[in-house]
């Protein structure tokens, strides 16, 4: 029987594929720090649906949630979206990474006073092929940007074809100026696992993150690389281990300096912002952060201070010190000194999260925990009639709990006010 080259690919390709999906709990295997294998993403003679890039996908965000979207009842691996065409009451989003779920744009709710778009939840992506669309209130990125949102996607932000790296040096370049002469890329630089490069070698920069001075669209991104190191396990329930994402800030290498890309009135450098970001937190704030334990509670020492639902941004770009760092088992809890800093990390998760505005924890109403428990509507200290529909806003105590990544409400205290106390201490 004669085989067909096209088969042999087919069939080279299902195998990477499979390899890949029950092969560890990143996908570094498949993208590797840098350009993925092409074949992943496009197809040469049935690609999807109304794009001119032969993806799979009808557009980019489709193609990355093919492997990034999956239908599971724990988090697991790589997944950044729960699938689902929505989500009504007590049906949870189930990712807990970093950046959060995207499933939460698709999770409304309505009640007695009010209602909330799950639109006002993250970043709205636009994957048609999965059912998210454009957002419906902002045209342009807030904060006084001007990316389009009709044309944002994973891609806006992770760049499928980086070349961007970090040599053995510690320096960052492109590899892409006509001429000159780089070193390749052996793998990601985005976990604690990842391998230290040798002279002639290079890692990826961290999620393959856009920078650079990399442009897309109408903007510019800065000629820096935001700094972090993941735990290699790190998409999974906090109940009993924190996720400890070890973000870094080397000079101009900020997180607040790359957000600033679509969101510019939000940099701290800019008169109109009120909260400082990319700034040290000082003596006064870092020993804040380091006594709370909890609303009425500052007994707490360095040693056990972090928290994942209010990270800091460590004063430091070096890959060897924030790879010990990063972790998922609660091995290194140290919490700030005066050097380290507060940057948009520190309250925002980078995709979306069951508060508005991609918070990691809710200011919509004074209290997280009343009566020792999360306050949802069968909260009885909540309720369903008065004023208990704006204080639950539709949410049930596991739904709650799912947005505080399934913490039990007895880790704070029993009438636990807002997590801004974790740096002022005002409650």
């Amino acid at each position: 029987m004669k085989t067909s080259r096209v088969g042999l690919v087919g069939f080279a390709f299902l195998v990477a594929v499979v390899a890949f999906l029950m092969g560890g709990t990143n996908p570094q295997a498949f993208h590797s720090g840098g350009v993925a294998e092409c074949a992943g993403c496009h197809s040469m003679h049935a690609p999807g649906a109304k794009n001119s890039f032969l993806l799979v996908g009808s557009d980019p965000s489709s193609t990355c949630l093919t492997c990034h979207q999956f239908s599971e009842s724990t988090p697991s691996g790589y997944h950044v979206a729960t699938t689902g065409t929505s989500f009504p009451t007590g049906t949870i989003p189930v990712e807990r990474t970093p950046g959060g779920d995207f499933a939460w744009l698709k999770k409304s709710y309505t009640y007695n006073g009010g209602s909330e778009d799950g639109a006002t939840h993250g970043h709205n992506v636009i994957a048609a092929d999965f059912g998210y669309v454009i957002d419906p209130t902002n045209t342009t990125s807030p904060g006084g940007g001007n990316y389009a949102a009709s044309k944002l996607g994973c891609q806006s932000c992770h760049d499928p074809h980086s070349p961007a790296r970090r040599l053995s040096d510690g320096t960052y370049a492109t590899g892409l100026t006509m001429g000159a002469k780089t070193a390749p890329i052996i793998a990601s630089g985005s976990y604690n696992n990842s391998p230290v490069p040798q002279a002639g070698q290079a890692v990826g920069v961290y999620r393959l993150l856009r920078g650079l001075g990399a442009t897309v669209d109408t903007v510019t991104f800065p000629n820096s690389v935001p700094v972090a190191v993941a735990p290699a396990t790190y998409n999974q329930k906090e109940d009993v281990n924190m996720v400890r994402v070890a973000y870094g800030a080397d000079g101009a290498n900020t997180w607040g300096n790359w957000c600033a890309t679509c969101h510019k009135a939000m940099h701290s450098n800019n008169t109109t912002f009120t909260h400082p970001i990319d700034r040290a937190l000082g003596s006064a704030i870092a020993q804040n952060y380091n006594a709370y334990v909890a609303s009425g509670d500052l007994s707490g020492n360095g040693a056990a201070a972090f928290t994942s639902l209010v990270p800091f941004i460590e004063g430091t770009g070096d890959f060897a010190t924030l790879k010990t760092h990063a972790s998922n088992t609660n091995s290194y809890m140290l919490g700030p000194g005066a050097s380290d800093q507060v940057s948009c990390l520190s309250c925002h998760r980078a995709h979306a999260s069951g508060m508005v505005g991609a918070l990691r924890f809710d200011l919509e109403y004074e209290f997280m925990v009343k009566g020792g428990d999360y306050v949802g509507s069968d909260n009885p200290l909540i309720g369903t009639t008065g004023r208990g529909p704006l204080q639950s806003r539709g949410r049930t105590v596991a739904e709650w709990k799912a947005s505080y990544y399934d913490r039990p409400s007895t880790q704070f205290a029993s009438y636990q006010r807002a997590l801004c106390n974790k740096c002022h201490a005002k409650d």
